[in-house]
């Protein structure tokens, strides 16, 4: 591939991100244009391509994501639910409480992978494909944390109630926007459990910046 060919292919990637990261709502050409530090015309001419793939949709002057990301989400998340459910498997039976790993899709939180413990008499039945807004409960909660303070998110009775929830984010996986927690009918003790959740996040973390090298 030419230098040329590698900016252009930089740019049209950055370019997707730029509508992902709308969110729920459609991105304006001149919204992308300024965040890719490019001009109208080539934020035109790099959407000809993505369009055509069904990977970005254009409504005159504004576009979203295409549907056609739905077919590469589909092939990725497999393999993310194999690379996470043993260290769910050990979270929930520590914690003696359900295990999940949740990602972002938009505004809202998708759980895509759910281990429930063996040896406890109750616990919480969480499903996968579960979807509840980011700004309620700890998985989403967790994905919106910044760097610094303790590292994970609470929540009790937001999503469900009696329910108690801890979650941290997974960091440092590009283009990844997840979280790992637990939730309990049993209240959680954020001091005993925010710790563990960390640090099956980051274990998640490195199984998978390690399968991508």
């Amino acid at each position: 591939m030419t230098r040329e060919g590698s900016l252009t292919l930089d740019r049209g990637l950055a370019l997707l991100q730029a509508v992902a990261d709308a969110g729920g709502g459609a991105a304006t050409i001149s919204e992308l244009a300024v965040a890719i530090g490019a001009s109208r015309a080539a934020v035109y001419r790099l959407l000809v391509p993505l369009s055509e793939r069904g990977l970005v949709w254009r409504d005159g002057t504004k576009v979203r994501l295409g549907v056609g990301l739905l077919r590469l989400a589909g092939q990725v998340l497999p393999q993310l639910r194999d690379a996470a459910v043993p260290v769910l498997r050990e979270l929930a039976e520590k914690v003696g409480a359900t295990a999940h790993l949740s990602v972002a899709q938009g505004d809202q939180a998708l759980a895509v992978a759910v281990v429930e413990p063996t040896w406890t008499s109750f616990h919480v039945a969480y499903r996968i494909g579960t979807r509840h807004p980011l700004a309620a409960g700890a998985a989403g909660k967790a994905m919106t944390l910044r760097p610094g303070g303790d590292g994970w998110a609470t929540s009790s009775g937001e999503l469900e109630a009696g329910a108690s929830g801890v979650a941290a984010p997974v960091r440092g996986v590009p283009g990844l926007r997840a979280s790992v927690g637990v939730v309990s009918l049993e209240p959680l003790t954020a001091a005993d459990i925010g710790p563990r959740v960390v640090a099956a996040a980051a274990r998640l973390a490195e199984i998978l910046k390690t399968e991508a090298s």
